[in-house]
């Protein structure tokens, strides 16, 4: 394929992506724009993890206009990594409020931290390189990040392997969810995670020398490129007495495709059916379910490490806990949230 061939393909992937995003927004999670954060950002090409921290000095820096390639900004022929910073201000008035960060479209590969500490990757940075110029990047902002009415830095590494690189299209801004679940315990972030499937790993003593993986996010977008198959979620949680005497709600937002739901070991929901041999499986339209399983009464320990485990199976194309929100809520506010959601319809 020649290289303007590539480049008109390129093109209609953007507009059936775009298309796509804006479907999800008008049919799934409903989001208003809070800030632009289009316009300048400071840039420079290499490669620090120390870039990603607030404090760091970036007064040198050039500034770079987002979205636009980097080529096409002074930066022509250059192939490599890159960073963007940009410091925003979220109001008080957004408390306790689903915030995401929208990034458009980035070539190739990206890494997004929020103050310092890494929220999202879409792709795979080399040795284990995998593009993901065509996917739009939507990121939740984890609440226990955010400075209320106080500078937060956006810090977002780059790889770009050839032709375009750079947030090179759509708006990047701050967004928030207008009818947004109002968890108990948020359990958005890091959970352990490993691939293969051993019915043992419900409930083991230690997980240390598992991976770890952001939930929610496709595990193709941190690492595990076309791996199809099971794989299992591990997260430990110490919850308080007082969340625990309450009738309560795992969410587990929308998972890719068939999973079973463990707490201390014992299985305790599911959705698809994973008892049959692994050439056996059937899958259908349970990716597209939303996983809210309610909990029995005394599951977790009180003053004592429970151990959440999800074992997951995708047949195909993208795996894993993919799009939240995730975490423990009273079965009172989500039958209120559901209420709600009804109503505003």
């Amino acid at each position: 394929m020649g290289f303007s061939n590539k480049l008109i393909l390129r093109k209609i992937l953007f507009v059936i992506f775009g298309l796509c995003f804006a479907f999800m927004e008008c049919f799934g999670q409903e989001l208003t724009t809070i800030a632009d954060l289009n316009g300048e950002w400071k840039f420079s090409i290499g490669d620090n993890l120390e870039w990603s921290n607030i404090n760091f000095n970036d007064e040198d820096w050039n500034e770079i206009r987002v979205p636009g390639s980097w080529e096409s900004q002074g930066y022509y022929g250059y192939d490599g990594i890159a960073w963007y910073r940009k410091k925003v201000n979220v109001p008080s008035e957004f408390n306790n409020q689903n915030l995401y960060l929208d990034l458009g479209y980035i070539d190739d590969v990206d890494e997004v931290y929020l103050n310092g500490v890494k929220i999202g990757a879409t792709g795979g940075f080399p040795p284990q390189y995998k593009t993901a110029y065509n996917a739009k990047r939507l990121y939740l902002l984890p609440k226990r990040l955010i400075k209320q009415n106080s500078e937060n830095l956006i810090a977002v590494r780059v790889f770009d392997e050839q032709l375009e690189g750079g947030i090179i299209r759509g708006n990047t801004r701050l967004l928030r969810e207008k009818h947004p679940l109002q968890l108990d315990m948020d359990l958005q972030g890091l959970w352990k995670f490993k691939t293969g499937d051993d019915l043992q790993w419900s409930n083991l003593n230690n997980y240390s020398d598992w991976d770890e993986i952001i939930v929610p996010g496709t595990w193709e977008n941190q690492g595990y490129h076309n791996y199809d198959g099971f794989a299992w979620y591990v997260i430990q949680i110490e919850p308080g007495i007082e969340l625990i005497s309450n009738k309560l709600v795992l969410v587990l937002g929308k998972i890719d495709d068939i999973d079973e739901l463990y707490i201390n070991g014992k299985l305790v929901a599911a959705t698809g059916r994973l008892e049959k041999g692994f050439n056996d499986i059937v899958v259908s339209t349970e990716y597209n379910e939303f996983r809210g399983y309610y909990l029995p009464d005394n599951i977790f320990e009180p003053n004592k490490i429970n151990t959440i485990a999800v074992r997951v199976y995708d047949a195909r194309v993208h795996g894993g806990i993919y799009k939240g929100p995730v975490g423990i809520v009273t079965q009172e506010k989500y039958i209120r949230y559901w209420r709600d959601k009804k109503e505003s319809r």
